[in-house]
C-alpha cells in the first residue's frame, strides 16, 4: 500500500459494497464484521511484508468444503490476494 492510498478516498458505494461483502462473509463463518475485518487487516499486514499487494483488491471469503477426515463440511477460509511486486530480502 502505498502512501497515497491512505489519502485515497472511497466512493460511498464501494464502502457499501465492502461492508456488505464483509456481512455476507461473517453470516457464512458465524462471527462478527469486526472479526472479519481484523483477519482482513492480520492478513494484509503479515503479506505486506513479504510483497506489495493491491489491499483495494483483497478478497476474503468463508466457505463451506468437504472433510477429508469426517463425512461432513468444515469451514474453509479463501483469500485471493492481488500481488504487485514481490520485496526483495538484503540476505537475513
Amino acid at each position: 500500500m502505498g502512501l497515497m492510498d491512505i489519502f485515497k478516498k472511497k466512493g460511498s458505494g464501494d464502502v457499501a459494497k465492502d461492508r456488505l461483502k464483509l456481512l455476507l462473509v461473517s453470516d457464512r463463518a458465524d462471527c462478527s464484521p469486526d472479526v472479519m475485518m481484523a483477519i482482513k487487516n492480520d492478513i494484509i499486514q503479515v503479506i505486506s511484508k513479504y510483497m506489495e499487494i493491491d489491499a483495494e483488491g483483497l478478497d476474503i471469503q468463508i466457505t463451506q468444503t468437504e472433510s477429508e477426515t469426517s463425512n461432513g463440511t468444515v469451514p474453509a477460509l479463501y483469500a485471493n490476494i492481488p500481488i504487485k511486486d514481490l520485496k526483495h530480502s538484503s540476505g537475513k
